[in-house]
């Protein structure tokens, strides 16, 4: 929805209460263009939510010095990615931008100093899944970067910070893995669904943890043992489920879909936050 007053994002009238949340497990780029259970429950995420005004995105795949928020009309599609098939690097996903969101984001965000950019585009951390959710590419899309100089604790506590957009019309999407080890990954068995025993441990614990509300040891996962330390080396693909988390309300339900392990160091566990 355009802005109404004052230049800001209002609520639209068919948005009766507030957007849900999602995180997306994304794993392997080749999910952009294949048909699995995995891009089902993608699918699946948004039916029966109202028609979003638009989407903010946070990727694990837009880190930077800083935080930046897309703000040009039409946003790139980045492959940034190599050696896959050449018909994933043809993909195009040409939803629009909306420059007015991004200008909302930076006018709520007062934790951090939020920068437009004009250069980034859409990331196959988000486009590769979102173009399962909204084929026709016809809602505006805009991505939030992941400031590297932040700790756990810094990002969950500017996420809440975007809260008021879930009562605007804008669904709110974080896109990682939550157990995500490349240097463990099982590559010969790339397309089987196993788990090693830590990343078993780990996707347990934290989907429980998640599941109960419990996000202190979340934030503060680098000390939650041995089989956290093996499933988060880095906190680019967990940092997403963050987002996500903080923006969760007492009365709301939380839910799990697509949890499966693959490649051993690998799980897809999604999560939907929505109103009862």
């Amino acid at each position: 929805m355009e802005s109404l007053s004052n230049n800001k994002l209002t609520a639209s009238s068919g948005h009766a209460g507030r957007m849900p949340v999602l995180f997306l497990g994304h794993g392997n780029p080749m999910n952009a263009i294949e048909e699995n259970e995995f891009t089902e429950g993608w699918s699946k995420s948004v039916m029966g939510v109202p028609v979003p005004d638009a989407i903010l995105c946070i990727s694990a795949h837009w880190e930077t010095g800083g935080t930046y928020v897309t703000a040009m009309e039409k946003p790139k599609t980045i492959h940034d990615f190599g050696g896959f098939p050449e018909e994933l690097y043809r993909v195009v996903y040409p939803a629009p931008g909306k420059p007015e969101l991004a200008d909302e984001v930076r006018r709520l965000v007062s934790g951090s100093m939020v920068r437009p950019d004009e250069k980034w585009g859409l990331d196959h951390g988000c486009w590769s899944v979102i173009r399962h959710m909204y084929p026709k590419a016809d809602i505006p899309v805009v991505q939030f970067s992941l400031d590297y100089h932040g700790n756990a604790r810094y990002h969950y506590d500017l996420a809440k910070e975007l809260a008021p957009l879930r009562d605007r019309g804008i669904l709110i999407v974080g896109s990682g893995n939550i157990v995500h080890n490349l240097m463990k990954v099982a590559w010969h068995r790339l397309n089987e669904e196993f788990a090693f025993d830590w990343a078993a441990e780990a996707n347990e614990k934290i989907k429980s943890l998640a599941l109960a509300g419990d996000h202190e040891p979340l934030i503060n996962y680098r000390s939650q043992g041995k089989s956290m330390e093996l499933a988060v080396p880095t906190p680019d693909h967990f940092l997403p489920l963050l987002y996500v988390l903080a923006l969760k309300h007492e009365n709301e339900r939380i839910s799990v879909f697509n949890d499966k392990p693959v490649a051993g160091s690998l799980t897809m566990t999604c999560f939907k936050i929505e109103q009862d």
